[in-house]
């Protein structure tokens, strides 16, 4: 009852009544998740010696939960998202990404991809001549915004944190050198299901977390109209089985 991952007090006596020693209630499952995961970025930065990091924004729900956590373990003001859109981005990605940050108090850089993904769509055409645009396109997006936030952080010595969740690492849905980049997955060991349950209720608790990113089908943005569930069974399935 008393919880964990942070200080507290409780006295008992041992010689009152029973119903005289106030326990507290238990605390709520994702609360206490959330507290772990909170301490977990504070205590591993620390340890490495870093003061500020950066993340992806993509607008979704899994770069959402990582913004909140590092938020509350660091602080807004030392945490930096950034938001890469490409040709491909809809139009609620950069609108849902500041609406975040301005909830959070901690700042929103716009780093648009289109340039550098067509100098490589133009460096590979030749060699690419008369074959269909298929997954190599998708993962040159996600290994740009990789080498943007590694640049970021080299530059200004934040740690990079990951945004990938249990699911997708399970099934391969991420990109080596891509999404995959950074020093630390906060939400690594979550399935999507229990991240979707831990922003309910960041929602709930406090409406930090928008609506509007917790109710968006999840989607990698990689081509026009993609899902996640155009390569993957529904999540809930996905989880049952992982």
């Amino acid at each position: 009852a008393m919880g964990a991952f942070g200080p507290g007090t409780l006295v008992v006596d041992t010689e009152a009544e029973a119903s005289t020693n106030k326990i507290p209630a238990m605390p709520n499952r994702y609360d206490e998740l959330e507290e772990a995961l909170v301490e977990g970025i504070r205590g591993y930065m620390r340890k490495c010696g870093f003061k500020t990091a950066v993340l992806g924004l993509s607008g979704g729900i899994d770069s959402a939960v990582v913004a909140v956590l590092a938020a509350k373990a660091i602080g807004p003001e030392n945490l930096t998202c950034i938001t890469l859109p490409s040709r491909y981005s809809s139009e609620g990605s950069v609108r849902h990404s500041q609406e975040l940050c301005d909830n959070l108090g901690c700042p929103l850089k716009n780093i648009s991809i289109e340039k550098p993904f067509a100098a490589f769509l133009e460096t590979l055409a030749p060699a690419f001549a008369g074959r269909e645009s298929d997954l190599t396109e998708e993962n040159l997006q996600a290994r740009i915004r990789g080498d943007i936030l590694m640049a970021w952080s080299n530059k200004f010595g934040a740690m990079l944190l990951t945004t990938g969740n249990k699911s997708e690492l399970a099934v391969g849905y991420c990109t080596l050198y891509g999404d995959m980049c950074g020093a630390l997955a906060p939400i690594g060991d979550l399935l999507k299901t229990e991240v979707f349950a831990l922003s309910e209720r960041m929602h709930e608790r406090d409406g930090t977390m928008p609506r509007s990113i917790i109710d968006k089908p999840p989607s990698a943005e990689l081509r026009p109209n993609q899902l996640d569930q155009d390569s993957l069974p529904p999540y809930d399935k996905l989880d049952a089985i992982l």
